[in-house]
């Protein structure tokens, strides 16, 4: 008898519905109950412990806004500080449909919106076709990251080897090689993450990977050089600094593949990386941003890990130790945005260096919803998943509004498409083809505020495209005040490709009231109520326009160690650290004294005196200092005075930042007043009483 094959009942998928209303969740537990698993929670502080507890197991979450103890916005928060929404897809349930409660839950991540009284076939559809979205992104995640793996492995075993053939020459052990690729890396992250230089992500792997090179020119070094454990002579010095010329050279002379990234990189970081941003290195003697920002980078790395490692000649420093060196100006002058990186990532690249394995792929990247990924039935293109993304985002969007301007823009072809009622209201067709350039559409509104909105529509990211935009509207002949809410669409390419956008207006014209809000929060930091950054200029340059005699401090002030707070405790209690602060401001400065949010964890005072501001400052400065919730608060803060920089906003302004980089550069913890010393602090490196090193081999000590 053949034995007939069993195959096992597919697992179901389970879901959360969190409500405080039990007839709710008994009403959506008999719609899906059949076809998944329920979980059932009363409260928001009920929901996160069963997101807690339940963990990837969880395909969906069903959420009420308006419950007890913790609310449906709550537990989104709550979901965004333990990166839980990146994994489970929320869709969120309430009986209202405004639009400030679906702006919000889409900003803190929310995939849907269903509102009461439910329709059983609409909540399967969503139900079942976010399940299917996130189950094949998932999938695509898999796939992508095994071949990414298998490049990756095949990649560090050949830098691997690179590493032992250029080390062994050099009687060591071929870390130095891969150090130097794991800090370069590290550096090039944040520097990308924060905007200081414009880096894609290719940029940062070709950099990192080119940097195995750079001392590929030991090679032609004698071994009685590379391993001399005593002083090199003036002549042993010359043909040791030979090595970055020869590298070079062989990287020039290859027959084939002159045209490649990766070639014309390692060209640059074997030639330059001793160079030195004050012109003090070689072999050509570079200045500033004329060299490479791959080479500075790999130039830095290697000088820390030099310092850190041992060689034939020296121990090796501790990592206080080499900081200091290397801040200090002992190693040569680098370029200060480099400094400032290397003090952010001092913890994370000491942790890098100890961990045994810096080459191991992390095994997350393969941790992806196993269940989801047995089902044969999940099987969806890439166009396919595509569309169904771009229509649910508009179905989302649109949902529950009505006689409303809703548009939907796409970038190829170019045209907008409108509502019914929209097309209506501001008399055009339903579609109108080439907006760019038709007149009827550019009349609706000022170029500026065309050019306002397009830019900040496009200067989103699919983790954060909405836009909020107001400006006056041409509406029935009339100019009114109205509101952009939008939503870019993103493709889901690699790198994301802008697409588009979809949203409705608003008519905020209602009330001198309502225009007077408006205006106020115009001016207005969203998170901390202080002033933002340009209405805070506009009030200081009227006083200083109208007293241009008296006597002002412009103070400006960061948080030493906020990205800190952010990586170890979440973004949540950085923006709490933030209110912390802006309001001790509140509750310190005067009645009369301007104080602003300049971005960031970066704040602005502006004070007028009447002696010597030394003990206001002071003041200051001591109130905002302490803890926060057992985090540590130290200050680093730069004043200006008018009286001795002119009564001029923008000289104010670089007065006080190129005190406050002083400060930085000195330890931080402090508040210094702008001299003249400190004229040129951030365009050009003031030669700080340093001696260059004498052993180019690894250039870490005098």
């Amino acid at each position: 008898m053949i034995p007939i094959p069993v195959h096992p009942t597919p697992k179901k998928h389970k879901i959360l519905i969190a409500d405080d209303s039990e007839m709710n969740r008994a009403i959506l537990a008999d719609m899906l109950g059949e076809e998944f698993d329920i979980l059932e929670a009363s409260n928001g502080a009920q929901a996160v412990e069963l997101i807690q507890e339940n963990g990837s197991e969880l395909s969906l979450i069903l959420l009420d806004i308006v419950m007890p103890e913790v609310d449906g916005f709550g537990v989104l928060e709550a979901m965004v500080s333990n990166h839980w929404i990146e994994d489970i897809p929320v869709i969120m349930i309430s009986a209202e449909s405004g639009a400030s409660q679906i702006e919000r839950a889409y900003e803190l991540g929310a995939t849907d919106f269903i509102t009461r009284p439910f329709d059983a076939l609409i909540v399967h559809k969503r139900v079942v076709n976010t399940i299917i979205l996130y189950a094949n992104q998932k999938k695509l995640v898999s796939l992508v990251a095994a071949q990414v793996y298998e490049a990756e492995q095949q990649s560090n075993l050949m830098i691997d080897i690179l590493s032992h053939v250029v080390e062994f020459r050099n009687g060591e052990s071929g870390l130095h090689v891969r150090n130097v690729h794991a800090i370069t890396e590290l550096l090039l992250t944040w520097l990308r993450e924060n905007g200081k230089y414009p880096l894609t992500q290719a940029d940062v792997a070709t950099i990192s990977t080119a940097s195995a090179l750079h001392d590929i020119g030991k090679i032609a070094i004698p071994s009685a050089i590379l391993n001399k454990p005593g002083r090199l002579t003036p002549q042993e010095f010359e043909t040791m600094k030979t090595h970055t010329t020869i590298g070079a050279d062989m990287l020039r002379d290859l027959p084939i593949y002159q045209d490649k990234p990766l070639v014309k990189i390692s060209y640059e970081i074997c030639r330059w990386h001793h160079e030195r941003y004050d012109g003090s290195g070689y072999p050509d003697g570079l200045k500033g941003e004329d060299i490479a920002i791959s080479a500075q980078v790999v130039a830095l790395a290697d000088v820390y890990d030099a310092l850190t490692s041992k060689r034939v000649y020296k121990p090796p420093f501790t990592h206080p130790q080499a900081l200091k060196m290397i801040l200090g100006g002992q190693c040569g002058a680098f370029n200060p945005i480099l400094l400032e990186c290397l003090t952010q990532l001092s913890d994370a690249i000491r942790k890098e260096l100890e961990q045994t394995d810096l080459w191991a792929f992390p095994q997350s990247a393969f941790d992806i919803t196993g269940e989801v990924l047995q089902h044969e039935d999940v099987s969806v293109s890439k166009r396919t998943l595509q569309l169904l993304e771009h229509e649910r985002i508009k179905h989302d969007f649109f949902a529950a509004l009505t006689d409303e301007i809703q548009f939907e823009f796409t970038l190829s072809p170019p045209q907008v498409t409108l509502s019914p009622f929209g097309a209506k209201k501001l008399g055009f067709s339903e579609v109108v083809k080439d907006p760019f350039h038709n007149p009827s559409i550019l009349s609706l509104a000022d170029p500026k505020d065309f050019q306002g909105f397009s830019d900040a529509i496009r200067g989103t990211s699919p983790g954060q495209p909405v836009v909020k935009y107001d400006c006056p509207i041409l509406v029935d002949g009339e100019p009114r005040w109205h509101r952009i809410l939008a939503r870019a669409t993103w493709s889901t390419d690699e790198p994301p490709r802008y697409m588009g956008a979809i949203g409705k207006i608003i008519d905020i014209h209602s009330s001198r009231m309502e225009l007077a809000d408006l205006q106020r929060q115009a001016s207005r930091d969203p998170l901390t109520g202080l002033l933002n950054h340009a209405s805070a200029r506009k009030r200081i340059t009227v006083r200083l326009e109208e007293r241009p005699q008296g006597k002002y401090a412009l103070i400006i002030f960061d948080l030493d160690h906020f990205k800190q707070a952010n990586d170890t405790q979440g973004h949540l209690f950085g923006d709490q650290l933030l209110c912390h602060i802006a309001e001790n401001l509140r509750q310190t400065v005067r009645g009369g004294d301007i104080v602003a949010r300049a971005g960031g964890d970066e704040f602005l005072i502006f004070l007028e005196y009447k002696s010597d501001p030394q003990a206001a400052i002071q003041r200051i400065f001591s109130s905002l200092t302490g803890e926060y919730q057992g985090f540590p608060i130290s200050l680093s803060m730069g004043v200006a005075q008018a009286d001795v920089v002119g009564s001029d906003y923008d000289a104010l302004f670089k007065a006080a930042d190129n005190a406050l980089y002083t400060v930085k550069r000195n330890g931080r913890g402090q508040f210094r007043f702008y001299d003249q010393s400190m004229r040129d602090t951030l365009s050009t490196i003031s030669p700080i009483a340093e001696e260059s090193l004498t052993d180019p081999r690894e250039e870490d000590k005098k």
